[in-house]
């Protein structure tokens, strides 16, 4: 029971990223399950089983609140879920004393990646509204989808940045459009794993509790992420990642860290963690406090165009009042109610 609680916490919160951020859910629940001991393959199987439901869930809430692109979600999906199939597949066959610290490794380079994005760069927007080309998602979704599949996750953390780096879609409607798209990414990996595995070593309690806690977050991720800083969440949970992964590599029979040598990297991890975030939330209220002045400054600039309009307009009439001094400036109507009341008094 107490195991159930805590996937569905963990479930809760990776959704809870997942739909705010576009990315996380399975990078942050495949590294709980192979913390707790789990067969990388039944914990990617696992994983996917549960998104199907959540992202399910989260597409539908994006779809609400009008963060999703469906011409994006198709082009992308599609060979997401391609990607998917084969990557489950590859998975399955590999031996767990391989693919247990492989999927560490990979697991650890998406945090890296999250924590060096989101920490030290913002959103490109010179090139927002422009369409997005099936040949750059196609091959994209490809890759991420084979990716997500063998690394337990990595749909959004390949396919959102890609998306936002390109700067032709705002960001809620990325994240929307990714998560929407990742449930046909789930569904294929999930098929694939089954076909490859059957049910073995899955935990079928365990998918309900994760999929329970993803529920619930998944109407909360898609309102909240017209709000929540993705700066500063992408550095908080890439930096979480890394610091999980790094412990699981330094204890594997890849590198068997002596207890010294593990307890100086992870100060290292941390620390550089801590700075991230601190620098990530600098950075954050610096674009704030630049958004905040250049709205003013376009405010103002249109006040000055009011103003000069109202000016120009002002000098028109006092030219015309020179031109014409003898012109009688025209009465009022009449109002025959009062002409009325008038006569009868």
């Amino acid at each position: 029971m107490k195991t159930l609680i805590l996937l569905a916490l963990a479930g809760l919160g990776a959704q809870l990223v997942d739909g705010s951020l576009g990315m996380g859910y399975g990078v942050t629940s495949t590294t709980l399950l192979l913390a707790i001991g789990t067969n990388p393959a039944a914990a990617s199987a696992t994983v996917h089983l549960a998104e199907i439901g959540t992202n399910l869930a989260s597409g539908l809430s994006h779809w609400k609140f009008g963060n999703v692109d469906w011409k994006v979600v198709a082009k992308i999906g599609v060979p997401g879920a391609v990607g998917a199939f084969v990557g489950a597949t590859v998975l399955s066959n590999v031996s767990t004393a391989i693919a247990g610290p492989a999927m560490s490794l990979i697991l650890l380079g998406l945090g890296l990646y999250l924590l060096v994005r989101f920490t030290l760069r913002g959103l490109d927007k010179r090139q927002l509204g422009k369409p997005m080309r099936a040949r750059f998602l196609a091959p994209l979704g490809l890759t991420a989808g084979f990716i997500d599949a063998t690394g337990g996750g990595g749909w959004g953390p390949v396919s959102t940045p890609a998306i936002l780096a390109s700067g032709r879609m705002e960001p809620r409607k990325t994240i929307g459009s990714i998560d929407t798209s990742e449930f046909l990414v789930s569904l294929a990996a999930s098929l694939g794993f089954l076909f490859a595995l059957g049910s073995q070593g899955i935990e079928l309690v365990w998918v309900l509790g994760l999929l329970a806690g993803g529920l619930v977050a998944a109407p909360l991720a898609a309102w909240l992420v017209r709000f929540v800083p993705p700066r500063l969440l992408g550095a908080g949970v890439g930096g979480m990642i890394v610091a999980t992964n790094t412990t699981s590599l330094l204890g594997s029979d890849w590198v068997g860290a002596s207890d010294p040598v593990r307890r100086a990297v992870l100060a290292v991890v941390y620390l550089v963690w801590a700075a991230a975030v601190v620098w990530s939330f600098r950075e954050h209220r610096r674009e704030r406090a630049a958004e905040r002045a250049e709205a003013l400054a376009a405010e103002a600039r249109a006040l000055a165009a009011e103003a000069r309009a109202l000016a120009a307009e002002a000098d028109a009439l006092a030219e015309e009042r020179v031109a014409s001094p003898n012109a009688v400036a025209p009465l009022p109507p009449r109002d025959d109610s009062v002409a009325a009341g008038h006569r009868r008094a």
